[in-house]
């Protein structure tokens, strides 16, 4: 048996070295001095007590929200197979056993837009949460009931936590899993009234349900050469492909997509895989439009007025087969009106370009609650929408979180056999995790580009 831990995780050893037939050996080195530990089964076991009491394990860093506008890198627990009181742990949850779950070197944690909603202060996340849902990791350790993924396996974690036990899990609906949060219906890593998983943005982490939620990627090398990409599975790809699948993409389809930001970029990548003939990107920032037009994308600048009016100039008609919401509760105004906050904004315009019996996927984030909203309304998650333009027009909608285990595997697929660029065309970057905090403030002042976090400078 051996146990992959910086020599710098060790402390000294004082104690009576355990040993027996039949028991596997392993020598720790700390400070300045050695020990021998055995093994027993999954546990390894060192001076009397196990080898996790034993190890000085510095904790586990992790970004860290500390209140509205700021995020800082501080050191956490390391994760083990129980969920533990902390930030934003419903008390339901409090000493939950996870003997099904496993424990992550993590590779890649990606900042997500949806991360930035509570880092500006826009939902009731509170102080302390350790932020992320994008993560993708190297097994380090798992649960006695984990059957089938081993420890050194390379793995994507779906954002969203499910159970694959309750009907919906059952029915491939796993972003509105029954089992997993006491508040509601659905759970994330990271996030706000979620139940309280901690965050992935960490050197380590912790998947319950370890069989039914990792997909192992099946080529260990192959996939660290594709990590970019492939860092991408967690969340916004699989999440950009639902919205156009939702919509109703196909092959010759026109699209429009709202927000060039990297959830946007991932769903006209989506629409190209699935065979659209135009795709149309609206956005505010010029660089991020930019953006969409290095992979082929026309591009629609909202500053510059109605969108339905220079998707006319792009088709010679004012209205396309299928529309996606990428922007959620934070849009802002067309024209005259983009500096101002408007959050039906991109709702009414996606019914109000896309033809009648057409459809609109919705993967931008909508929320119950929005302390910062413009209007009391708002603040409750209740906005002005023309549904009865939607109705008249029998458009179909689809919202809620993308079910991410419905395309992740696939999707692995296209990438790892060079089908699509996803990290290229959103423009992945790799920062440090010291570096998130500078991340967060370069994302939220609009920069076109994706970031992720490499937390163990695993990443070539």
């Amino acid at each position: 048996m051996a146990l992959d831990l910086p020599i710098a995780e060790h402390r000294p050893w004082n104690g009576i070295h355990l040993g027996g037939a039949g028991d596997d050996r392993i020598a720790f080195s700390g400070g300045d001095q050695a020990c021998e530990a055995v093994s027993h089964g999954s546990m390894a076991v060192c001076c009397g007590a196990s080898w996790r009491e034993q190890l000085l394990v510095p904790g586990n860093r992790a970004v860290i929200y500390k209140g509205p506008g700021e995020v800082a890198v501080e050191t956490i627990d390391y994760p083990g197979l129980e969920l533990k009181d902390g930030p934003g742990v419903n008390p339901a949850n409090v000493g939950r056993q996870i003997p099904h779950g496993a424990i992550l070197k993590v590779v890649a944690t990606n900042i997500c837009g949806s991360d930035q909603h509570m880092v500006r202060g826009r939902t009731t996340a509170p102080s302390g949460l350790a932020l992320g849902h994008e993560i993708t990791g190297e097994v380090a350790e798992v649960g006695p009931d984990v059957e089938f993924i081993k420890v050194g396996d390379l793995v994507s974690v779906p954002f969203n936590i499910a159970c694959g036990r309750c009907i919906n899990c059952k029915e491939g609906k796993t972003g509105v899993c029954l089992n997993v949060n006491p508040d509601r219906p659905g759970s994330a890593y990271g996030y706000v009234d979620m139940g309280g998983w901690v965050g992935g943005q960490a050197e380590y982490a912790l998947v319950p349900y370890a069989d039914w939620n990792l997909l192992k990627i099946p080529d260990k090398d192959r996939g660290m050469e594709k990590i970019r990409d492939l860092a991408m599975l967690a969340d916004i790809f699989p999440t950009g492909y639902h919205g156009a699948v939702t919509a109703g993409v196909g092959t010759g389809s026109t699209v429009y997509v709202a927000g060039a930001g990297p959830v946007g970029l991932a769903a006209a990548t989506a629409s190209f895989l699935l065979g659209a003939a135009v795709v149309m990107v609206a956005d505010l920032q010029k660089e991020r439009l930019a953006q969409a037009r290095s992979f082929g994308c026309e591009t629609v600048d909202v500053s510059q007025g109605e969108p339905k009016d220079q998707i006319e100039q792009i088709l010679g008609i004012p209205e396309v087969d299928c529309a996606i919401d990428a922007v959620g509760f934070e849009a802002r105004g067309h024209g005259s009106d983009a500096g101002t906050e408007r959050p039906a904004t991109v709702l009414n315009t996606v019914m109000d370009v896309t033809r009648a019996g057409g459809a609109v996927g919705i993967p931008g984030l909508y929320v119950t609650g929005d302390p910062g909203a413009s209007d009391d309304a708002a603040k409750s998650g209740s906005l002005s929408i023309r549904l009865g333009l939607g109705w008249a027009k029998s458009l179909a909608f689809t919202t809620g979180q993308c079910p991410v285990m419905k395309y992740n595997r696939q999707l692995m697929e296209a990438i790892l056999n060079d089908r699509t660029q996803i990290a290229k065309n959103v423009n992945a970057t790799v920062i440090p995790l010291d570096q998130a905090p500078q991340g967060y403030t370069d994302f939220d002042k609009g920069a076109a580009r994706k970031y992720v976090l490499d937390p163990h400078g695993m990443i070539r």
